[in-house]
C-alpha cells in the first residue's frame, strides 16, 4: 500500500494494468503520448533540480532579482536514456535542465532504437545547450579527469518489463552509475527491477531517489528505489474507473504535480 503525506491511499498496479492505463488513455480519454512525454520530462527535470538542492547546497547561490535560491550553473547532470517511452522522458528532462544552465551530458543506450516521439525528443535536445557523450567515452577512465564528477546521474534507461537481466551498454552504464557514488534519480523505476513483482534477475540501478509515473507500481519495494514521488502526466480520473481496471482512484496531486509517496505494508488480520 502506498500513502501521501496526508494519509492518502494511492492504489499500485502491475506493468499490465499499466499498459491498459496507457492503451484507455491512448485510444479513450488522451493526452497523446507525446504530451504524456513532454509532462514526465518535465517533471523529471523539476524533480532533479530538487534532488540537486537538497543534496548540493554548498553549489547553490543566491538569485538577487527574485530573492530565491537558484542553482550554480556549475551543476553537473548525466542523463542515461533508452530507446522507448522512458528514454524520451529523460532526454526531454535533459532539455529542459540544460535550457535552465545546468552542465548536462546526454548518453544514449541505443540511439537506433529510439521510437519516432523519443527521436523528436532527441531532435530538441540537439537545439539545446546540452552535450552528447558516447557510452564507451562515459565509462572510460579519461571521462572523468576531462570533464569532472557529475553532481546527479538521471536514469530512464529501462520501463517497467524487465524480461531478463539488463546486456550491453544498459548493463554497462548501469554498472557505472552504481559504481560513481554519485546520487541517482530513477524514472519510473530504477533500470533493471521488474515492475510488477520487484525482482531484478540481473544488475540495477541503486536509486536515491525514484519519480515513478501515475500511479506507483507493485513492484516498488522501498529498500529498492529511495525516497519514492509520484508524478502527473496528465492523465484523468476517469482512465483509471474504466471497467477493465477498476480502481478505487482518487487524485492525490491536489496541491501539486509531484508527490511523495511513502510504503506501508498491508496488515491481515484473522477473521473472528
Amino acid at each position: 500500500m502506498f500513502l501521501t503525506e496526508n494519509g492518502l491511499s494511492v492504489p499500485a498496479v502491475t506493468a499490465d494494468q499499466m499498459v491498459e492505463v496507457d492503451r484507455i488513455a491512448l485510444e479513450e480519454t488522451g493526452p497523446t503520448r507525446f504530451q504524456m512525454m513532454e509532462n514526465t520530462g518535465r517533471h523529471l527535470a523539476q524533480q532533479a533540480l530538487d534532488c540537486l538542492q537538497s543534496e548540493a547546497p554548498l553549489k547553490v547561490v543566491s538569485d538577487i532579482a527574485s530573492e530565491k535560491p537558484a542553482l550554480s550553473t556549475h551543476l553537473r547532470v548525466v542523463v542515461l536514456a533508452g530507446g522507448g517511452m522512458n528514454g524520451g522522458g529523460g532526454i526531454c528532462a535533459a532539455r529542459h535542465l540544460a535550457n535552465q544552465g545546468l552542465e548536462v551530458y546526454l548518453c544514449m543506450a541505443n540511439a537506433a532504437a529510439l521510437t519516432d516521439i523519443s527521436r523528436w525528443q532527441y531532435h530538441l535536445y540537439q537545439e539545446s545547450p546540452g552535450e552528447q557523450v558516447a557510452v564507451e567515452e562515459l565509462i572510460s577512465d579519461r571521462w572523468p579527469l576531462e570533464h569532472g564528477k557529475p553532481d546527479l546521474i538521471v536514469d530512464a534507461l529501462m520501463g517497467c518489463r524487465v524480461p531478463q537481466a539488463p546486456q550491453g551498454n544498459d548493463l554497462a552504464l548501469i554498472n557505472w552509475a552504481n559504481g560513481e557514488q554519485t546520487p541517482i534519480l530513477s524514472l519510473d523505476i530504477p533500470s533493471g527491477m521488474d515492475a510488477t513483482q520487484g525482482e531484478t534477475p540481473g544488475a540495477f540501478m541503486r536509486a536515491r531517489w525514484t519519480m515513478t509515473l501515475a500511479l506507483p507500481k507493485t513492484g516498488l519495494h522501498p529498500d529498492m528505489t529511495g525516497e519514492l514521488i509520484l508524478a502527473d502526466i496528465g492523465i484523468p480520473a476517469k482512465t483509471y474507473r474504466a471497467k477493465s481496471l477498476k480502481l478505487a482512484y482518487r487524485s492525490p496531486f491536489q496541491l501539486g504535480y509531484r508527490v511523495p509517496l511513502r510504503y506501508q505494508a498491508s496488515v491481515v488480520t484473522d477473521a473472528a
